[in-house]
């Protein structure tokens, strides 16, 4: 964007030429994973909605009429096949936004370790399947890897300890891919809190947020997430922390 002053001498935004290297890239083709449902679903939406062409990967086949690929991604193939089918559906990716997630709530002790040890494999491992099978295409197109921590990245919180140690897991596997990507690939880790989406369906009482509680929309998070998905070319967010303005889990 470039700066112009109104006649009452009030700054205004005008956007940049669509020559200039401050001009917004375009979305592009887009895999998400979890995209049936939630931030993902939310995402999809947003992304068709700028003109995008959003893709899903999920267990469950969207609503929406996109390209999907049905996968478990706690299985540690399912990601490359996932991507493998996309790209025959609707080419290669300009982005992946990894959305895919689920929780086991309770004390650790009370956990089944079968249940513990899925979160893990879907939420961390299923990311990084999910951008190791995408980085080839990334790099040739210079694309963008988003991936979804929460806010319990930043502050670990009783009773949920595989989603914590998935989460924080996500948040240093992109610092780390970031390092390694520098130049070639755009890495983004989005820091959600708490959103109002059926992630919390399910759950026991004690587990799901109370009558009050301030959650985001998964539209206005998405849209942070076209915002990274649109820096022009030489700019990067690394990380972005968003939430509804009364989220309680951080700061």
């Amino acid at each position: 964007m470039t700066a112009a002053t109104t006649t009452t001498g009030t700054p205004t935004a005008v956007p940049a030429p669509a020559s200039s290297p401050l001009a917004p890239r375009s979305v592009g083709t887009v895999f998400v994973t979890g995209g049936a449902s939630g931030l993902g679903a939310a995402l999809v939406d947003v992304l068709a909605a700028v003109g995008g062409t959003p893709a899903v990967v999920d267990l469950a086949e969207p609503t929406a009429d996109v390209p999907f690929a049905s996968a478990d991604l706690g299985d540690p193939n399912a990601a490359q096949a996932a991507v493998s089918s996309l790209v025959d559906q609707v080419g290669p990716p300009d982005a992946v936004v990894t959305a895919a997630g689920i929780d086991a709530c309770g004390p650790l002790l009370d956990i089944d370790p079968e249940h513990w040890e899925r979160v893990v494999r879907v939420n961390l491992f299923g990311t990084v399947s999910m951008v190791r099978a995408a980085l080839p295409y990334l790099e040739e197109r210079h694309g963008t890897v988003v991936t979804v921590a929460s806010t319990l990245a930043l502050r670990g919180a009783g009773d949920a300890t595989a989603y914590c140690a998935s989460k924080w897991g996500i948040r240093g596997f992109t610092q780390a891919l970031a390092a390694e990507y520098a130049g070639r690939v755009g890495v983004t880790c989005l820091i959600p809190g708490g959103m109002r989406t059926p992630f919390f369906d399910g759950r026991t009482e004690q587990y799901k947020p109370g009558p009050d509680a301030d959650l985001n929309d998964p539209a206005a998070t998405a849209a942070a997430v076209v915002t990274a998905l649109t820096q022009p070319p030489g700019s990067e967010i690394r990380e972005m922390l968003v939430m509804a303005s009364g989220e309680a889990s951080w700061p």
